[in-house]
C-alpha cells in the first residue's frame, strides 16, 4: 500500500484546497515538536514484564532519581493513601522530611562529588610530561674533546727563555766586543773552553701530569613503571634521555668548578676561612632584624667550593643580639674559595652545638649578614664531617685553575663593582695579564646578577663618560635597559666578550683565553678535554624486574697555559 501524501496527512479534508508548501512545513514541524515533548522513560525487560503481567500500561511520568524521591512517590500511590489514615500519612511524610535533613545523600543526584568524591568525570591528562628542566652546557659545547690513552695525560712546557720575561728567567744584555770570551764548558770541567761569542741564553720549563678519572651516573626503570606508563609516555626513553643530559650537566659543572686532590697533582682541598668575626649592629634600611634569637648567636663558617662541596668548619664565634639588630659575619677567604657558607645556632648562655647549628645562607664575598628569622631546620653543621672541596676521582676545573697559584691574575674585591669607573677592575686585570705574559683574553664568564650589576653601573656612573640618548623616532616605544656584552681591553684594544654562565656562583668571574696571542706555541687550544673513553651509555642485562642503565666516561680536563687566565672574586651582591 502506498504511503499517504503530505497533503492527505496534514490537509483539512480531501476536498479542501491544497496547502501551500510553507503551511505543510509548519504543520510537520509542529508534529515533530509534539513528538519530542512526549514523556519518555528507559525501560528494561523486567519493568515491561511487570507492567504487562499486571495488565496496566507503561507509566511515562518522571521517575525519582534519589532514595528520598522514591519513598515520597511510594507514599503518593493510591494503594498506600487508601490504607493509611491522614494522621499516619502526615507522620510518615514528616519523618521523611527529617531524614532528608539528616541524610543529604538521600536527595542528592549524581554530581561531580557524588556518589564518588572524585566524580564520574573524564580525566583530561595531556601526554607526555612536560620537560621543564634547563640543561645548558656552554663550556662543554665549546671546549674541544680529544682522544687520550693510558693512565694520564702528559705534556712538557717551556715556560720561558732569555728575553721572554717569563718562567723566572732573567734578562741579560747581549752586547759584546772582539775581546769578549764566554766559557761554555760544563761546570767543574778541567778544560774550560773560552770562545769569542755572546753570553749563553737560559731556559725554564716543567712537566705536567694530569691523571684520568672515571665518571658515571645511573638510572633505573621498574617494569611496573614502564608497562603502566604505556599510552602516556615511554618511561625508558625518558630515563635514557635524562641520564644523558644529567651526565652532560655534571661534566659542565666539573669543567667550571671541579677540584682534584693534591695526591693526584691537582690543587687539592680548600682551607676553612680564617679570622672569623661576628658583629651585632642595628638593622639598616632594607634589612630585617633577627627574630627567634635566645639572646646569643653561635656561628661557624666553611669555604664554599661551588656545587660539589665545602671545606671543613671554622672555629665557633658568638655575639649577643638585641632587638632590632642583625649580625655581620666577616672572615678571610682562602685562595680558591668561591665564597662562604654560614651555620647559625642560638642559645641563652652556651653554644647548643653543631647538631642544632643550621645553614643560614651563602655569600660570594667575605661578609655575610644574618637577618630575619633564624633557621630551625635544614642542613646542619654536624653533617660537615670532612672536606668535600676536592675529590680523588676528579680534576681541576676553570675556577680552581683561574684562582690557583699558576693563574696569571687573581683579585678578591670584597666590594661591589665600581660605579665611578665601570669595568675598571677588569682593565686592571687585563693590564696585569699583559704585563706578565702578554696575555690578551678572549672572554669573561659572569654570574647573571653580577653581569647585571656591571650593566647597571653604566647608568649610575658618577662621571659623564656614559650617556643614554633617545633620538626623535624613539620618543614612543622606547626600549628600556642596557647590557654590557663586550669590554674593550684598554691595553691591547681587543674586545673581550662578556658571557653569563648558568652555573657560575655569585661573586665570581673567570677571565679566559681560548687561544694564545703568539705563533708557534704548539697550543691550538688553551683548554681541552682529553678522554680515553668519551661519554657512552650502558644498558645492563635484566637481572630483576627493572631496566637499568648507566653513563660512563674516562678522562680529564687540561689547561695548557694557566698564566694566560685570571679571576676576580669576592664581588659583593648589589
Amino acid at each position: 500500500m502506498a504511503l499517504p501524501t503530505a497533503d492527505v496527512l496534514f490537509g483539512e479534508s480531501p476536498d479542501a484546497p491544497r496547502l501551500a508548501k510553507t503551511d505543510l512545513a509548519d504543520r510537520f514541524d509542529n508534529l515533530m515538536k509534539a513528538v519530542d515533548a512526549m514523556p519518555t522513560r528507559h525501560l528494561d525487560l523486567a519493568a515491561m514484564n511487570q507492567a504487562f503481567s499486571q495488565g496496566r500500561g507503561i507509566d511515562f511520568t518522571p521517575q525519582p532519581t534519589t532514595v528520598h524521591g522514591a519513598l515520597v512517590k511510594t507514599l503518593e500511590s493510591p494503594e498506600i493513601a487508601k490504607s493509611l489514615s491522614p494522621d499516619q500519612l502526615s507522620s510518615l511524610t514528616a519523618a521523611l522530611g527529617q531524614l532528608k535533613a539528616q541524610a543529604p545523600d538521600m536527595v542528592k543526584d549524581i554530581t561531580n562529588t557524588t556518589p564518588i568524591a572524585s566524580g564520574l568525570v573524564a580525566f583530561d591528562l595531556e601526554s607526555p610530561a612536560k620537560m621543564l628542566a634547563p640543561r645548558p652546557t656552554p663550556l662543554r659545547n665549546r671546549i674541544p674533546r680529544k682522544k687520550g690513552v693510558g693512565l694520564s695525560h702528559r705534556f712538557k712546557v717551556i715556560s720561558g727563555y732569555t728575553g721572554t720575561g717569563t718562567g723566572g728567567v732573567s734578562t741579560i744584555h747581549p752586547g759584546i766586543s772582539d775581546a769578549t770570551q764566554t766559557n761554555f764548558a760544563p761546570q767543574g770541567s778541567g778544560n774550560p773552553l773560552y770562545y769569542a761569542r755572546g753570553p749563553k741564553i737560559s731556559y725554564a720549563g716543567y712537566d705536567v701530569v694530569v691523571p684520568y678519572a672515571q665518571f658515571s651516573v645511573s638510572d633505573q626503570v621498574t617494569w611496573s613503571a614502564q608497562y603502566q606508563g604505556q599510552g602516556y609516555q615511554d618511561i625508558r626513553q625518558l630515563s635514557r634521555t635524562s641520564l644523558l643530559y644529567a651526565s652532560m650537566l655534571l661534566e659542565e659543572r666539573m669543567f667550571l668548578m671541579g677540584r682534584g686532590t693534591a695526591a693526584n697533582n691537582f690543587l687539592g682541598a680548600v682551607a676553612a676561612p680564617g679570622n672569623v668575626t661576628v658583629t651585632a649592629r642595628a638593622a639598616a634600611a632594607g634589612e630585617t632584624p633577627i627574630s627567634g634569637s635566645a639572646g646569643n648567636v653561635y656561628v661557624k663558617v666553611t669555604s664554599d667550593a661551588g656545587d660539589f662541596g665545602q671545606s671543613v668548619l671554622s672555629g665557633m664565634v658568638s655575639v649577643a643580639v638585641s632587638a632590632g639588630q642583625v649580625v655581620d659575619v666577616t672572615c678571610n677567604l682562602p685562595a680558591g674559595a668561591l665564597g662562604q657558607r654560614v651555620y647559625v645556632a642560638t642559645g641563652a648562655s652556651a653554644d647548643p652545638g653543631d647538631a642544632t647549628r643550621f645553614y643560614a645562607g651563602r655569600s660570594g664575598y667575605s661578609t655575610f649578614t644574618i637577618q630575619g628569622a633564624l633557621p630551625t631546620s635544614g642542613a646542619v653543621a654536624a653533617s660537615v664531617v670532612a672536606d668535600t672541596t676536592a675529590y680523588t676521582n676528579g680534576y681541576d676545573g676553570i675556577l680552581p685553575i683561574c684562582t690557583g697559584p699558576q693563574s696569571g691574575y687573581t683579585r678578591q674585591l670584597n666590594t661591589p663593582l665600581s660605579t665611578s669607573n665601570p669595568g675598571g677592575e677588569f682593565q686592571t686585570a687585563f693590564a696585569a695579564l699583559y704585563q706578565s705574559v702578554k696575555a690578551d683574553p678572549d672572554r669573561v664568564l659572569f654570574n647573571g646578577s653580577d653581569r647585571k650589576q656591571l650593566s647597571d653601573s653604566l647608568k649610575s656612573a658618577s662621571s659623564s663618560n656614559y650617556r643614554l640618548t633617545l633620538t626623535q623616532d624613539e620618543v614612543s616605544g622606547v626600549t628600556l635597559g642596557d647590557v654590557v656584552n663586550t669590554i674593550i681591553n684598554e691595553v691591547t684594544g681587543k674586545g673581550v666578550t662578556v658571557e653569563v654562565h648558568p652555573w657560575m656562583p655569585q661573586g665570581n668571574t673567570a677571565i679566559l683565553s681560548d687561544t694564545l696571542p703568539m705563533p708557534d706555541t704548539d697550543v691550538s687550544d688553551v683548554w681541552a678535554a682529553w678522554n680515553v673513553q668519551d661519554l657512552m651509555g650502558v644498558d645492563w642485562p635484566v637481572t630483576q624486574f627493572a631496566y637499568e642503565s648507566s653513563s660512563y666516561w674516562l678522562g680529564t680536563m687540561v689547561c695548557y697555559a694557566p698564566g694566560w687566565n685570571g679571576a676576580i672574586t669576592g664581588i659583593k651582591a648589589a
